[in-house]
């Protein structure tokens, strides 16, 4: 397993840190607080998209992902999710809010406790149950994503020597689930995409399946 410690300068900004602050402006760019012993965390606001902000590892690109051989995967990523101007990041309390801490720091751990690797498209259940992921964010699966709507401020960006690219955390629902594994990734976006689904969280949305389709494989 290829695990590093965070490199941090004297100021304690990491390397991946500076980058976003010379991308997107020190203002831009906060530490989110997390408690001892997690990932680090950091807070990015968008204010010309939509007023959205974005929660993103800080640290996880340390790790180098041991992608298969022969493909055009990353080695090094950082995942994020897309927060819509109602979402109170900082409302610690509320479990209709904090998973998204919760789903960071836990699948950032499990990658690297696993010597494993995430890359576009690769889906992962929310728990063993496959419960709903929150009272209100009734999906129950999650898809990563390359960047949508941010996809210009989160395009790949240089790190000293590493290219790192950003994944995001898009919540999807079972029936969606089994449409992406039986029909494939790049059919799944483009529902996603017709329907006006992107990687920015919303509590609101049904599934892009019409109710009475559902897809099973054989």
């Amino acid at each position: 397993m290829e695990e590093e410690v965070t490199p941090h300068d004297k100021d304690g900004k990491t390397a991946l840190h500076k980058a976003l602050i010379a991308r997107l402006g020190a203002e831009n760019v906060a530490v989110f607080p997390t408690k001892a012993g997690e990932l680090p965390l950091l807070l990015l606001t968008f204010t010309q998209t939509n007023s959205l902000t974005a929660l993103v590892t800080n640290g996880l690109s340390n790790y180098r992902m041991p992608v298969p051989p022969n493909t055009n995967e990353k080695e090094f990523t950082e995942l994020y999710v897309c927060l819509p101007s109602y979402w109170d990041i900082h409302d610690l309390e509320n479990a209709k809010m904090n998973w998204v801490i919760h789903w960071l720091q836990r699948l950032s751990s499990y990658v690297v406790a696993k010597n494993t690797w995430f890359g576009h498209g690769h889906t992962m259940p929310a728990g063993a149950a496959m419960q709903a992921i929150s009272e209100t964010m009734r999906q129950n699966h999650f898809f990563l994503s390359r960047p949508v709507d941010l996809e210009r401020e989160l395009q790949d960006i240089q790190v000293g020597e590493t290219a790192v690219q950003f994944l995001a955390l898009l919540p999807i629902y079972g029936d969606e689930m089994d449409y992406k594994q039986g029909k494939g990734t790049f059919k799944f976006e483009q529902k996603l995409r017709t329907n006006g689904v992107s990687e920015k969280l919303d509590d609101f949305r049904g599934s892009v399946l019409k109710s009475k389709w559902r897809f099973r494989t054989r």
